[in-house]
């Protein structure tokens, strides 16, 4: 099962690595892949994430989601 949201405000391997640590320690999570250019964040897990914890832990990066 796999999500994809659009973050907004990075601009760097810092800022990929800050959103897939905080992504990555969501339960269920099993992988994180970052486009940078694009902004496009595709979350791989066992089990469906709620808008709102994905918007948490982005959040807790420091970035936000598109839209």
């Amino acid at each position: 099962m796999s999500t994809t949201i659009t973050v907004t405000g990075m601009t760097c391997g810092h800022c990929v690595s800050a959103v897939k640590e905080e992504l990555s320690a969501l339960p269920g999570v099993t992988g994180v892949d970052v486009e940078l250019e694009s902004g496009r964040v595709t979350i791989a897990g066992t089990q469906p994430l709620s808008p709102d914890e994905l918007a948490a832990a982005v959040d807790e990066a420091g970035y936000e989601i598109a839209g």
